[in-house]
């Protein structure tokens, strides 16, 4: 938890300082792609204070209306994040973008000045889309850290498998949010160098569009990742088969009659069995190998929380359970 919001607390301080830079050199400028970058770097801003949010809520001790605590909301406010990167960043870059390009316009050559040093005030742009090249590299480093120790932690193949399986929405997100602001500022300067040095306004306008619709297209892969666990997604197919061996050598049991995991946090899951025992089993015997089950179990996977055991008489094949 500390290390996720160590990774938000960084992509925050990265994305506003960029965002009153950029606003600055669109000030100077006029240029459609920094307008898009400031929308970008704004909503990156409030989407940071968001998942601090969430991390904050999620630390909640669980009570009488949440039995098992407030890991959801890092998932609520990560789609949240989502949403607002969709709605502000994109649809107003992409927008933006298109009537830039319907009406084009050159963008104003104008001059700055610094420390009596007059310089155009297109040089304002290239400073701040490189610092903030920097900025978001330094940001992407500690997030890809964050996604590297899961993806080594639960023996994934890569990024792409986990982002389809981690729980640990906050560092994904911010993953996904610095991947794609690198991205997007390096779109930005390529634009507005080929618009500077060709006097053609259209490459400025494209970059501004294409900018838009790549922050679209992350938002929505990033919405459907979230739904997935707020729906109450159980854990990957992989660590549950590894459950299940547990259970299944265990001394005394015969079948597992029914097996359920639900994730209800970032490395919180909760794991319910209803387990058929050897017949003859004493009641102290029983009470004993349960306790001793259940510890097992989250000893085997550390993001089982919570494990419920129930003896089971009836007899059922692993195809009808699932069934």
């Amino acid at each position: 938890m500390a290390e996720s919001k160590s990774v938000v607390i960084a992509a925050l301080i990265a994305n506003g300082a960029i965002a009153v830079l950029k606003f600055l050199g669109f000030l100077l400028t006029g240029s459609a792609a920094m307008l898009s970058e400031t929308y970008h770097s704004i909503s990156d801003t409030g989407n940071q204070v968001f998942l601090l949010i969430g991390i904050r809520y999620s630390n909640k001790k669980a009570s009488r209306e949440h039995p098992f605590g407030y890991g959801k909301a890092q998932f609520f406010y990560s789609f949240l994040v989502s949403v607002l990167l969709f709605g502000i960043a994109g649809w107003e870059s992409a927008k933006h973008g298109y009537d830039a390009i319907m009406h084009p316009h050159v963008p104003e050559q104008g001059a700055a000045t610094l420390l009596g040093y007059t310089f155009p005030g297109v040089w304002v742009n290239y400073g701040v889309l490189i610092a903030a090249i920097l900025f978001e590299g330094w940001a992407l480093k500690k997030a890809y850290a964050g996604m590297k120790k899961d993806i080594e932690q639960h023996n994934w193949s890569g990024l792409a498998e986990a982002f389809k399986k981690t729980t640990n929405v906050t560092t994904l997100t911010a993953f996904t949010e610095d991947t794609i602001a690198l991205a997007g500022a390096g779109i930005a300067l390529i634009g507005i160098y080929l618009s500077r040095i060709t006097g053609n306004p259209i490459y400025d306008a494209v970059s501004a569009l294409l900018i838009g619709i790549m922050l679209m297209g992350f938002a929505v892969a990033l919405a459907w990742e979230n739904k997935r666990l707020l729906l109450g997604e159980s854990l990957p197919e992989s660590e549950e088969e590894q459950l299940r061996s547990v259970i299944e050598g265990w001394d005394g049991v015969v079948n597992i009659v029914d097996f359920r995991t639900v994730v209800f946090g970032p490395e919180d899951a909760i794991l319910t069995a209803d387990i058929a025992f050897e017949k003859g089993i004493a009641t102290a015997e029983m009470d004993q190998k349960i306790t001793d089950l259940e510890d097992a179990l989250m000893e085997q996977n550390g993001s089982v929380s919570k494990v419920y055991i129930e003896p089971e008489t009836r007899w059922r094949s692993r195809k009808e359970t699932a069934g």
